[in-house]
């Protein structure tokens, strides 16, 4: 592609005209050079000047005469195949001619000053805001030489600012050495910072920048503030400091976006012509932005756009929000304390607030957006509200609203007469049902006083209906409802007792108020038996809300209408943030200062209440009277349920309970909230699902009758019939392994799978009866007729002894049947012994079900998959009465043939449950286990019998792996984990050794293998520390030495150390006059180090036999013996010496401790050690996964016959090991107190 790219340009800028010279191609070759050795992205020019060299001899060449219109052309060309901007070409002929001049010395110190002045303006800013303008990013050189003068004069005046804007809008570039000193005192001293990494194409050379440790002066608090301007016009090192900045989460970017320059871009001249080029010499490599990603052509996004002239008063406005964080939260903290009504939220609900982090925000929107985030986390209560407020609005302080009471009203009684007939509208409708309409609620003063005047006109005329329609739709309530108990009171039942309708908590008066129905109104109560029907608006609002929601809680009424405004009165607003300089907009607080309870116990948080039935307001009293009339035959519906249930439902006892069940509802007015039948159906189904336990019953709505099942006409289908049904139900495949694969997705009737038995058997059966073991595949059956399940089953199982399978109870027949596997079937068997993988999913059903039931309680199949969906044998589809609902009743139940019990309805759990799509792949891998388990004991036999220390006992468990090769405990093996923990268990049984076992290792933890992987030794260098780490020495009181070390390392390894060894732990402890060795914690390790160690402890020219090991690779005896020469000074037979001991001490450190006891050189105190053993050899079995540890050596001394080995060594004295070492060193200064 670059290829292609650059012989597109070079044919594009080469001309033909030899006489002129900037015409000659040399032209386009000096320019490929200067990008060849300047160009910061070297990469891009892969094959340019071969691409440029065949285009020329090509003689692809355009007619440009115009200097100037051959650099545009040549700028376009280089511009496209690069895709940079930043690479322009030039045509100046006067530019090289003019006169060379001198190189500049270095600027004076008063010069350098004066640069400054004209670049760096500085101020402090209303609010203490510290501003900092610079034009240019001055080098390291001018820092070292006006370094104090800046701090002095520049820096000490912002660094006691509490904001810090730094304006880079009118910078068009600078120093890249001055870099890091801008960062540096923006970022903390303690850590440094890896900023930059520069790229230079010049010098082949990349130089990552880091922020100073050290800088002049002190380094702006992290704690404080920093926003920096750019704009358009911002370029090269400034546009880099703003990316800096921003990537380091250390500033706010305000304004545009920069103009995507260069950190070095250069005019080079193109050879010896007058053509030059802008190159791009140095490249920025950000390590802060992931990717290598850079600001270079693409620019600086600002984390504020705004345009440049506005930037500095946005940065203002930013950091005026930002100061009144701390104060906004004080408020709202303040607020919850006082006011939030769940008080128990409150205490982890402010400690959320205070921890949480504000440093993202720069606007009222941003802080209530956050503040809303963190109290919804904490509170989960939507009323609970930030909002931020509109331009010019001001929030008041919170007033109660008046509430009208009782005295406010007029004495007259014709007013009052009045007053009712305003308020009130009531009437009785076709039908015998009332209407009241009442648009506003009044406290219980009120009511009270109007009692008298409200009943005859309002109340009476309704008390003989029979049900009533109250309408709410144009009542928004009112600022007091204290009259809803009062009201609510009206449809209970008096003779019930009271009834418990709401509690409610105010935190503003700490005062809880449980609200019962009254038994003493004025009038009569409407009852708790007749039928309410409320109609809402979006218009209903605060008490009428309280009523409707309540009514709807207590089951008393049926909602209808539009969802209710949501507006209710258990909340205050409160002003949080007030609007001032620099802040436009200000926040408000609603904060809920009323718990409220319903009757069910449940807090409501607000929010408008949601009708049984959602229609248009305008639309609501027509469907209240279709309701009401559904309704009317809903007692008949739900009796006619009831007795369905009874009647068919396969378990009499559930179906009793689950009729009940729905008496009892039906009287507490439960399906009040029933509509229409969708929704009666929807609440029926989930109720008898909940009272039963049965997911499968299920009541519908249907225009249509629903037709039963038709059985298949017996007739022999045709061969092309035969075909098309074999092709359609089965899938089958012949896995790696032999393993047989087959998949049918319906269970087909007996007589279906009778007739097409022949071209069956021909077709799928033949194919897969030879195979080693064989996976049925029930993920995608749903079920089907369960009349073949016996033919199926008997595939699997001998002639005799036929195996009971399952037995049915069929409810509508009071009959059982018991299913049993058939004695004869077509064609082979697959018979008993190879093993039966099913897989199944939650699509699994019906008598899909029943076979896995069936084949997993035999013990004939591992299930593999999700639990299928509990579906039954069968099920009637009946009529509720003459309407249009219609129960699926299960009608059959399943019983266990080993239980005796009822198949539970939760579906068949699976022995290894994994998702439905890894089914497959988990029972190939259990199968290609299952097939190796043969090979893999006997190869553990082999491999314990050549190696194992105790040959006989080898020779035992070699013969027993293979005796139990096809035993029943090893052919349900699942996993490899389980594989090795049975042989293992086996193993220890035959042994009575701990030590020798099998360990399953994955392939990608290989690297833990013990004694296949090679231990690294570490450098010489880290061998010191080690040394040092590794070994603990101590001098007591009366000069008592103590050793410690948690492991034996290699003799070879000890080899090469033992001069570190003498220096670092020998030398300090050699002198004592006793020595206490503490092997409590030493886990052992290679036995080879243990003849040095013993040898220090006995006197120099006197070998000791230490002790004799039988070594099983050799089939001999190996003699240890005290060395002869050692490094350092030997500690001598005649010093006391006391080792410690624990149940952990093991392996080498018994061998130690068994040794020295034995020969009596030391005395042993604290507990019998662990009982290891040598150390082992690390085998893998075959190519497999597994390996085996077996112990091949043992000690062979003592005359008794007895070993540590398995056992463990037994002390002189026992005492626990966390009081060994008090004891030992007690008895040692008593020993040498009374020799001296």
């Amino acid at each position: 592609m670059i290829r292609t790219h650059f012989f597109l340009f070079s044919a594009l800028i080469m001309c033909r005209i030899p006489a002129e010279e900037i015409f000659q191609p040399t032209l386009v070759l000096d320019m490929a050079k200067v990008l060849l050795d300047n160009y910061c992205y070297p990469e891009n020019l892969v094959g340019m000047q071969e691409a440029i060299e065949q285009a020329i001899k090509s003689g692809e060449i355009l007619d440009i005469s115009d200097p100037k219109m051959l650099a545009s052309v040549l700028t376009a060309g280089v511009q496209g195949a690069l895709n940079d901007p930043r690479l322009v070409i030039s045509y100046e002929p006067s530019l090289h001619s003019a006169p060379k001049q001198e190189a500049e010395a270095s600027p004076t110190r008063e010069q350098l000053l004066s640069l400054i002045e004209h670049v760096v303006t500085y101020d402090k800013l209303e609010g203490n805001v510290g501003y900092l303008r610079t034009d240019y990013i001055i080098g390291q050189d001018v820092v070292q030489k006006l370094g104090d003068f800046l701090v002095d004069k520049v820096w000490k005046t912002l660094i006691e600012t509490s904001a810090l804007v730094i304006d880079l809008r009118y910078s068009t570039g600078g120093q890249i050495s001055g870099l890091p000193f801008v960062i540096s005192y923006l970022h903390e001293g303690d850590k440094m910072l890896h900023v930059e990494t520069v790229y230079n194409r010049p010098s082949n050379t990349t130089t990552e920048i880091w922020t100073l440790p050290n800088v002049l002066g002190e380094r702006y608090s992290k704690d404080k503030d920093v926003i920096v301007l750019i704009s358009r016009h911002t370029t090269g090192v400034a546009e880099d400091v703003a990316y800096i900045l921003k990537h380091m989460n250390r500033a706010i970017i305000v304004g545009e976006k920069t103009a995507g320059g260069s950190l070095d871009i250069q005019k080079l001249r193109i050879g010896p012509s007058n053509f030059y080029m802008m190159v791009p010499v140095s490249r920025s490599v950000s390590p802060l932005s992931g990717g290598g990603q850079s600001w270079e052509v693409s620019g600086v996004t600002p984390c504020v756009a705004t345009e440049a002239e506005q930037a500095l008063q946005k940065s203002l406005d930013i950091l005026a929000m930002r100061r009144a964080v701390p104060g906004t939260l004080s408020n709202l903290i303040n607020l919850l304390k006082n006011y939030y009504t769940l008080v128990e939220r409150v205490p982890a609900l402010l400690q959320h607030l205070v921890t949480s982090d504000f440093s993202s925000v720069q606007s009222a929107e941003d802080l209530a957006t956050k503040l809303n985030t963190e109290m919804q986390t904490l509170s989960e209560d939507p009323r609970l509200l930030v909002r931020v407020m509109m331009p010019g609005e001001v929030a008041a302080p919170f007033v109660e609203k008046p509430i009208a009471l009782a005295a406010s009203l007029p004495d007259n009684e014709q007013l009052l007469h009045a007053l009712v007939d305003t308020v009130f509208k009531v009437s009785v409708l076709p039908g015998n049902v009332g209407y009241m309409r009442f648009d506003e609620f009044a406290d219980i003063s009120v009511l009270a006083k109007m009692g008298p005047y409200i009943v005859p006109k309002v109340w009476e005329p309704l008390q003989n209906t029979e049900n009533l329609i109250i309408d709410l739709r144009y009542n928004p309530g009112g600022p007091s409802s204290s009259a809803v108990p009062m009201l609510l009171s009206y449809f209970q039942d008096p003779a019930a007792g009271p009834v418990h309708l709401f509690t409610t908590y105010d935190r503003r008066t700490n005062h809880t108020q449980e609200h019962n129905s009254q038994a003493e109104l004025v009038g009569q109560p409407y009852g708790a038996q007749r039928g309410i029907y409320l109609l809402t608006s979006h218009h209903t609002a605060t008490a009428a809300e309280e009523f409707a929601y309540l009514m709807q809680s207590l089951g008393r009424a049926t909602l209808i209408g539009e969802i209710t405004a949501g507006s209710l009165s258990h909340t205050i607003t409160f002003p949080l943030l007030q609007p001032e300089q620099g802040i436009t907009r200000g926040l408000t607080l609603t904060v809920p200062v009323i718990t409220f309870i319903d009757n069910h116990g449940e807090t409501w948080m607000g929010g408008g209440v949601v009708p049984d039935a959602i229609v248009l307001a305008e639309d609501a009293l027509e469907k209240a009277e279709e309701v009401l009339a559904f309704h009317k035959n809903m007692g008949i519906l739900l009796e006619g349920t009831g007795q369905l249930l009874e009647a068919h439902y396969a378990i009499p006892e559930v179906a009793a309970k689950a009729s009940a069940m729905l008496s009892t509802k039906r009287a507490q007015g439960g399906y009040r909230s029933a509509v229409d039948f969708e929704t009666l159906a929807s609440q029926l189904t989930s109720d008898l699902q909940e009272a039963s336990g049965d997911h499968r019953l299920h009541v519908f709505h249907s225009h249509v009758e629903p037709t039963s099942e038709e059985q298949l006409p017996n007739l022999i289908p045709s061969r092309e019939e035969l075909s098309y049904i074999i092709e359609a139900l089965f899938k089958i495949e012949v896995l790696p392994g032999n393993l047989g694969y087959l998949r049918f997705d319906m269970m087909a009737e007996a007589e279906t799978v009778k007739a097409i038995g022949p071209q069956l058997l021909q077709t799928v059966w033949n194919k897969l009866v030879d195979t080693d073991s064989m996976i049925i595949d029930m993920r995608y059956n749903t079920g089907g007729y369960s009349t073949a399940i016996p033919i199926l089953c008997s595939y699997f199982f001998e002639p005799e002894p036929r195996q009971h399978l399952y037995t049915v109870f069929d409810r509508s027949t009071s009959h059982s049947t018991e299913v049993w596997t058939l004695p004869q079937v077509t064609g082979e068997r697959y018979g008993s012994l190879k093993d039966i993988y099913i897989l199944t999913s939650h699509m699994s059903g019906s008598a899909a079900e029943a076979f896995t039931r069936a084949m997993k309680d035999l013990h004939r199949a591992t299930v593999i998959g999700e639990p299928t969906v509990g579906g039954s044998l069968s099920a009637s589809i009946y009529r509720v009465g003459s309407s249009s609902l219609y129960a699926s009743i299960p009608s059959q139940v399943v019983l266990s043939p080993v239980t005796g019990k009822v198949w539970s309805v939760s579906g068949v759990e699976p022995h290894i449950t994994v998702q439905a799509s890894e089914a497959m792949a988990v029972a190939q891998h259990i199968a290609n286990l299952r097939a190796q388990v043969p090979q893999i004991l006997q190869t553990v036999g082999k491999l314990v019998a050549d190696n194992y220390a105790f040959v006989d006992i080898g020779t035992v468990i070699a013969s027993s792996l293979t005796e139990n090769i096809n035993k029943d405990s090893y052919k349900m093996i699942n996993t490899e984990e389980e594989l090795a923990r049975k042989v293992t268990d086996s193993l220890k049984a035959l042994s009575d050794d701990e030590h020798l076992k099998i360990l399953y290792i994955p392939e990608h933890a290989k690297n833990i293998v013990p004694g296949i992987i090679p231990k690294q030794i570490p450098s010489p260098e880290g061998l010191e520390d080690l040394i040092k780490f590794s070994f603990h020495t101590k001098v007591f009181e009366n000069n008592i030495g103590y050793l410690r070390f948690d492991m034996f390392g290699d003799s070879e390894l000890l080899t090469q150390v033992s001069d570190l060894l003498v220096e670092h732990v020998w030398k300090k402890i050699v002198h004592t006059d006793a020595l206490i060795i503490d092997m409590r914690y030493n886990i052992g390790g290679s036995t080879t180090s243990i003849p040095i160690l013993c040898s220090y402890f006995f006197d120099e020219g006197h070998k000791i036999l230490l002790d004799k090991v039988y070594d099983r690779s050799s089939d001999s005896v190996k003699e240890i013996w005290t060395q002869p020469h050692l490094k350092g000074e030997r500690y001598g037979s005649q010093k006391g010496l006391i080792i410690l001991t624990s149940a952990v001490t093991a392996g080498a450190a018994e061998e130690f401790v068994y040794i020295m006891k034995k020969l009596g050189r030391a005395l042993i105190i604290g507990e019998q050690t662990s009982g290891g053993c040598h150390s082992p050899q690390t085998h893998q079995v075959d190519d497999t996964n597994f390996y085996i540890i077996i112990p091949t050596s043992r000690s062979v001394t003592s005359t008794e016959g007895t070993s540590w080995e398995g056992k463990g060594v037994p002390p002189h004295m026992e005492t626990p090991a966390d009081t060994a070492l008090i004891k030992a060193t007690e008895m040692l200064s008593a020993q040498l107190h009374s020799s001296r």
